[in-house]
């Protein structure tokens, strides 16, 4: 064991960055800041609500055209279809479908609600593989049982409050502990969940064929690994069943907000014990290819997963929406950490869509849509939020999903901005409309299962 001391400067700073963290927690879905009007606190520097989305538009033109893009959307698309053509083989194989979802604390209310409208709309698949870090991975527990899951799926993603999920440490020791929350209450909730029943279900399914892996991250080892559930309760045994729920507990530990999860592992008759945290740490998502068995897998053609399809449900929106940031380092710290969090989950993304690209396989994506107001952050878990959010995604499903085929980066909007100076010009976009068209609203407080 290796005992690090700190003194007491570094460990007031150690707690700033923590905190830090704890307000803008490892998610896609963490910039939903308290929307407060600040002026009193900044001055002149504060900008209202409204004109910070009306930045959007804000451009220096001629400096823009600098930064044309030099692939359109056009192009890109017809280039991916062409490269995608090419791995077509000559006789085709069954087609899979493989979904990934995000991270993302209480926003994973509008994924949820998309695999229950889906279901609704009566095209959802059954899906071969299943990869889920953090609130994806207690998601895609659910969407690897299917539709008959969609009834408990719906009351942990609008029923939930804060203190089903964790509760608050007193904040000065916990600035000299190992987290400012602790998740017993959510301990419970998995094991209430992920019972031994259900464990057994994931295990039929395993021996099927189909595979459920889970993302944590190796906090000493600054590694993510990758579990595959499926193969840990096919086990059978006590000591695996509590294995998984400790994964699927350490997948959605937020660093630094909560405690990681301690698991025992054998190595060469040795047991050593591994601190585990949120798979977000390391990746916002992660592709897994459906299963082969081994002696048929040095006969398969490099497009054996061509016209496949790889959906990704993002816990969050691909870019934050502008909100005024309050002039403390700790408030512009927790900025900058969800920032760079959002830009990684976009980074992930254009991985995926390469190795659709590559492959051959069909590249969908659900985000929660530009002008769907999500005020609450990731932490937040308030059902009256959270059931909009569910609604909203079950709307759009139920609808007949609008898969996005592009990237980030590929949309009116999301260009990088380019200038010469400080004399800029409103090109109007600073209320930039859904992809989707304006949500039906009231809509109803749950969405009836299927019958």
């Amino acid at each position: 064991m290796v005992r690090t001391c700190l003194r007491p400067g570094p460990v007031v700073a150690l707690g700033l960055v923590l905190v830090a963290l704890v307000i803008g927690c490892a998610s896609p879905g963490s910039i939903g800041e308290r929307r407060a009007p600040l002026r009193h606190l900044m001055g002149r520097e504060a900008r209202s609500p409204e004109e910070l989305r009306a930045s959007i538009g804000w451009l220096d033109i001629e400096a823009q055209d600098a930064g044309r893009g030099t692939i359109t959307s056009k192009d890109l698309i017809e280039f991916a279809e062409q490269a995608r053509a090419t791995r077509k083989p000559p006789v085709p194989f069954p087609r899979k479908s493989v979904l990934i979802v995000t991270g993302g604390g209480s926003y994973g209310a509008y994924p949820a609600g998309v695999l229950v409208g889906w279901t609704a709309a009566g095209t959802r698949p059954e899906f071969d593989v299943v990869t889920g870090i953090s609130t994806g991975a207690l998601l895609g527990a659910f969407a690897f049982l299917g539709a008959s899951e969609d009834c408990e799926l719906q009351r942990c993603y609008t029923t939930l409050r804060n203190e089903d999920i964790y509760r608050r440490n007193r904040f000065i020791p916990s600035l000299l502990s190992e987290a400012f929350a602790d998740t017993a209450p959510l301990a419970k909730l998995i094991a209430r969940t992920a019972t031994d029943e259900r464990i057994r279900r994931y295990a039929l399914e395993h021996q099927k064929g189909r595979r459920f892996y889970v993302g944590t991250t190796d906090l000493d080892a600054r590694r993510a690994v990758i579990w595959d559930m499926g193969a840990i309760a096919a086990r059978d045994t006590p000591e695996d069943r509590d294995l998984f729920r400790k994964v699927l507990l350490a997948s959605a530990s937020i660093p630094g907000f909560f405690p990681p999860v301690r698991i025992p592992v054998t190595v060469d008759g040795k047991r050593h014990v591994e601190r585990h945290i949120d798979g977000g740490t390391t990746s916002s998502m992660f592709f897994a290819p459906p299963w082969v068995p081994p002696e048929a897998r040095a006969a398969l053609p490099s497009g054996w997963l061509y016209g496949s399809d790889i959906y990704v449900l993002v816990a969050g929106k691909m870019y934050p929406d502008p909100a005024p940031v309050k002039p403390r380092a700790i408030a512009i710290a927790s900025s900058a950490v969800s920032t760079v969090i959002y830009d990684q989950t976009r980074s992930d993304l254009h991985k995926v869509f390469l190795l659709s690209t590559v492959t051959g396989m069909n590249y969908n994506v659900a985000v929660i849509p530009r002008d769907l107001d999500s005020p609450l952050a990731s932490t937040d878990f308030d059902p009256v939020e959270m059931t909009r959010l569910f609604n909203a995604g079950a709307e759009w499903a139920r609808s007949g999903p609008k898969w996005r085929i592009t990237p980030p980066g590929y949309e009116s909007g999301e260009g990088v901005k380019f200038r010469a100076g400080t004399v800029l010009t409103d090109t109007g976009r600073g209320a930039p409309r859904g992809e989707l068209g304006p949500p039906k609203w009231p809509l109803p407080a749950t969405v009836p299962p299927e019958k």
